[in-house]
Order: structure tokens, then C-alpha cells, then sequence
């Protein structure tokens, strides 16, 4: 059996049409996604890119017909909650939802909640204590457990973020934009970040069109424009002022570091 075969998909998008305002942002979209892969979604504004997340995290809904289907680990329906225990998503609007006069600590045990900051009914343990804990020292933001979100940078905000969504021990995270509001430094300290996870066996979605985003582990390229794929494929395949033009429809000039492509 070959190895594509044998993985499991974490997606699987079969002739998926979303309607938002009246009108097709994603049209009979065809993709899968298996698990563990290391993936980067690229497309200009108003591709579809916020769409095809908001249908991967249950906030959109493609509409119902025959032959079409969105399957999440081979499964249509899902209790939303259960699903954040495989998939964990950072997303802008998140970000901005998350920037609250709480500790730190308290956004990354929201996570096992799945809310937004801890309420007064919630239960937390010893163990999720020590595994919001683990997930902030794992992203070196330890010494930020007890300072108020609204107190951190742009980088620092993210860095929690990201613990947040790791404290189910996800299969895959999913990441929205990721460097939008970021310094060079920050940039540059979030992408050394994704690397490390996807060095850690986490499988990473990457909806950008940032192409400094795309870090040396993404292996395959979806190109999205005007709510249809365009182009998939290996990274080497489609990362080059040719294809890249044609996706932004803009002239273009690449210069390439370390595995990192810059556009201008």
C-alpha cells in the first residue's frame, strides 16, 4: 500500500460550495489533507481563504447538495468542541477576541473550555494547570503566564495564542494569517516557532498570502483564487515568479534565504 493511501485524511472537501452574502466565496472545491502533512493555503484578498478556515472550524457551511461533502477525520458531523481537541486553530479573529485584561495563564486554560478567558464554572485541574504550563514553556513564553494580555506585544499575544491551541495535544494546527500585526522581529520569532512545531511531528495548515510565512517545512502548495483551487502541488513546483505572478496578477521578483521566499 502506498504511503498516500495509507495516511488518514484530516480533510476532505468534495465539491464544497460556501455562500456568504449572497454570493459563491468557495465554488465546488476539491481538496484533501492528511494528516500530518505540512501544508501552505496561499491566495490573494478575497480568495476564499477566510472561508474555507471559518468551513474547517464549523463557523461557515457548505451548501447541501449530492456528491458534496466536508469530512473532518472521515466524519460530516461533529460536536464543535470535540473537534477543537484535534484541530487547533490561531486565527486574527481569535487574536483580536483574546485581547483581554487576563492573565495569560488564564487564555491558555480557556483552551480545554474552549471559551474566551476562564468563567466561574469552570473546573480546572492540576493537570490542565500543568499542561497550559508545558504548552507556554514550550513556546518559551513561560515568563508571560501572569501578565495581562492586553500588556503584551503583537509577538508575545501570538506565542499565547499558539499555547493555547496547543493544550489538547492537537493533530494538526491551523494557522489564519499568522504574521498580520507582526514586527520583523516577531515575524521572524513566529516563523522559528512553526518550525519547531513542525519539526515536533505537528502537522501545520498555513492559510496566508505572505509568502515569508511559508516556512522550509511546508512540502505542498494550494494556490486559491476566486473560491477555486488553481494550482496544487509540491512547494518546488509552484513557488516561482511564474506561478506566483499568475495567482496575485502582479508582476513579481523573488529572492530566496534559508529556505525563505521574499516577493516584491
Amino acid at each position: 500500500m502506498s504511503d498516500a493511501v495509507a495516511r488518514t485524511a484530516l480533510l476532505e472537501f468534495r465539491n464544497v460550495t460556501v455562500l456568504r452574502g449572497g454570493r459563491a466565496a468557495l465554488r465546488d472545491l476539491n481538496l484533501r489533507v492528511d494528516e500530518g502533512e505540512h501544508l501552505a493555503i496561499l491566495g490573494p484578498n478575497g480568495s476564499g481563504k477566510s472561508t474555507l478556515l471559518k468551513a474547517i472550524t464549523r463557523e461557515c457551511y457548505p451548501v447541501v447538495r449530492e456528491g458534496s461533502w466536508l469530512r473532518i477525520l472521515g466524519r460530516e458531523r461533529w460536536n464543535v468542541f470535540e473537534l477543537r481537541t484535534h484541530l487547533g486553530i490561531v486565527s486574527n479573529d481569535l487574536a483580536a477576541a483574546c485581547a483581554l485584561d487576563v492573565p495569560a495563564q488564564d487564555v491558555v486554560l480557556s483552551g480545554f473550555f474552549s471559551s474566551l478567558g476562564l468563567a466561574p464554572h469552570h473546573e480546572v485541574s492540576e493537570a490542565m494547570r500543568r499542561g497550559a504550563h508545558d504548552a507556554l514553556v514550550m513556546l518559551d513564553a513561560g515568563h508571560l503566564a501572569n501578565r495581562e494580555m492586553t500588556r503584551l506585544s503583537s509577538g508575545e499575544a501570538r506565542r499565547v495564542l499558539i499555547a493555547r491551541a496547543l493544550v489538547h495535544a492537537p493533530q494538526t494546527l491551523v494557522f489564519d494569517e499568522p504574521s498580520t500585526s507582526l514586527d520583523l522581529a516577531a515575524h521572524r520569532e513566529l516563523r522559528a516557532t512553526l518550525q519547531r512545531l513542525a519539526q515536533h511531528g505537528i502537522g501545520i495548515v498555513l492559510v496566508t498570502h505572505d509568502l515569508s510565512d511559508v516556512i522550509p517545512e511546508i512540502e505542498r502548495v494550494v494556490f486559491l483564487r476566486e473560491g477555486r483551487i488553481v494550482a496544487d502541488g509540491p512547494r518546488g513546483e509552484l513557488l516561482n515568479a511564474r506561478e506566483l505572478e499568475a495567482l496575485f496578477g502582479v508582476p513579481l521578483e523573488l529572492a530566496a534565504r534559508d529556505g525563505l521566499l521574499h516577493a516584491w
